[in-house]
């Protein structure tokens, strides 16, 4: 097991169990439904605005109606607990990976088996992205290896390896064939999915990349680091144009920063991102600024883990210890960031 694996694993039981907005009053009103797993939740992505996709330590992938509270589908199949979900946003396929060393693809309205399986790596698959249009998938391992696959027919059409390429995540670049990935090796490289080769590689950062996300126009990437005591647990912004450069970073968490996305906000014209982290605590940034616009401690939440935008105006938030959180962004004055449910 890699020292980012054994980090992962430890027990966040020492958090209080309150939940509060920084510069805000503790008290306020969280909606509680009946939990989407039973162990830790590992990853998320949306399906639609109501609907969120998810995978657990307890094996399961979850399609759940979260402004309900209804659980749409749970999926049972792989051997080991989930790593990876993800899907394309109104389709009706959603794609999981596993400790268990196997992809799978299940259909939302159909069968609760299996649509399809994508085998072939050597060890946990820890990278998942579906192509915009969902003809091809793209997955990374542990084993050192990408691979590319046909959807329809579960057929490897590629795969390349690179020496200590431990993958931690992949991202489709939206409108184009090209996939961001993250490495326990501490690189971040941009791969041309037409001959399954290593494009550009950013400078190399200090410490770990544990995820990425590429911007709706396919111009920026975000990527986050681990580390602990403030060292490292930063999020950096790339430009994914020409000139391919670091803009700038995004610095305040404690511990790992596990996720970091874009977020497309209805409520305002500025640019925000958000971050999840170890540390139990949510933060939204303005882009370009970097400046840190408002902070939600989920306490007791142990390591958040994964993070999604529903719509304009929620994001969703997995964590260890308490399932999903689901949280409003709103804005009148300044910006504000609550925790509405959890599931």
């Amino acid at each position: 097991m890699g020292k980012l694996q054994s980090k992962i694993s430890r027990s966040s039981l020492k958090y209080r169990t309150e939940i509060h907005v920084e510069g805000e009053p503790p008290s306020q009103i969280v909606q509680q439904y009946n939990p989407a797993h039973s162990d830790a939740v590992t990853s998320l992505a949306t399906l639609t605005s109501d609907l969120s996709v998810s995978g657990g330590k307890d094996k399961a992938v979850v399609i759940y109606n979260w402004r309900l509270g209804i659980m749409k589908r749970r999926f049972q199949g792989h051997e080991q607990g989930v790593t990876k979900v993800t899907c394309v946003f109104g389709s009706e396929r959603v794609f999981s990976a596993s400790r268990d060393k196997r992809v799978t693809m299940w259909k939302v309205d159909h069968s609760p088996e299996a649509a399809q399986e994508f085998a072939g790596h050597s060890l946990v698959v820890t990278g998942l992205a579906v192509s915009p249009d969902g003809i091809k998938l793209c997955t990374g391992s542990r084993d050192n290896t990408i691979c590319l696959w046909d959807v329809e027919t579960g057929v490897c059409l590629q795969t390349s390896a690179i020496s200590r390429n431990l993958v931690t995540h992949l991202c489709w670049v939206p409108r184009g064939p090209y996939i961001v990935q993250t490495s326990e090796d501490k690189q971040i490289r941009v791969w041309d999915s037409r001959a399954l080769q290593v494009a550009h590689e950013f400078p190399v950062k200090q410490y770990i990349q544990t995820h990425c996300d590429v911007n709706q126009d396919g111009h920026y990437c975000l990527t986050s680091s681990n580390g602990f005591g403030g060292q490292g647990c930063e999020a950096t912004l790339w430009d994914l144009r020409q000139t391919r450069s670091q803009i700038c970073e995004y610095k305040g968490h404690q511990q790992t920063t596990a996720a970091c996305i874009f977020v497309p906000c209805s409520t305002t014209s500025t640019p925000l991102i958000a971050t999840s982290s170890y540390d139990c605590s949510v933060k939204v940034w303005q882009q370009d600024t970097a400046e840190c616009l408002k902070t939600l401690f989920l306490d007791g939440a142990g390591p958040l883990s994964s993070l999604a935008v529903c719509g304009g105006t929620h994001l969703l938030c997995a964590s260890f210890n308490s399932g999903i959180h689901a949280l409003r962004i709103s804005y009148d004055s300044s910006l504000n960031l609550k925790e509405v449910a959890r599931f």
